[in-house]
């Protein structure tokens, strides 16, 4: 399974962003999309997730000014709505999903956890 994300930059502080990430390959189902952020010499941290339900999780950092959503037509499609973005915003942000490919019939089959490749996004003026 392959994730490809797109849409970091550089905004101005204050300003807006959209990341996007869209899965690709041959699997049954996603059951949470993510996205994590690391920042120069740290662990990678969790921004934002929503699972297959729709229940969201955001870290105590972002809650509030960014918004994860997954595309209604183009389920495998999840983004992250950055607003209000400060300079400590800055870092390079990853998409994750995580599925199960196809099992025996119509049932799913074993667990997949894909990482797309790193988005940067820099936020100064």
């Amino acid at each position: 399974v392959q994730l490809q994300a797109s849409g970091g930059g550089l905004v101005q502080p204050g300003g807006s962003l959209r990341l996007s990430c869209a899965a690709s390959g041959n699997f049954h189902s996603i059951s949470s999309m993510a996205w994590y952020r690391q920042f120069p010499g740290k662990q990678r941290e969790l921004v934002a997730r929503q699972t297959s339900d729709g229940d969201q999780t955001y870290s105590d950092s972002v809650r509030n000014r960014f918004a994860i959503s997954r595309d209604d037509d183009a389920k495998n499609t999840v983004y992250l709505h950055m607003n209000s973005l400060k300079p400590e915003d800055t870092a390079v942000y990853y998409c994750n999903a995580i599925g199960a490919f196809h099992g025996k019939g119509w049932s799913p089959g074993r667990t997949w956890n894909s990482w797309g490749q790193g988005t940067l996004v820099t936020v100064s003026s």
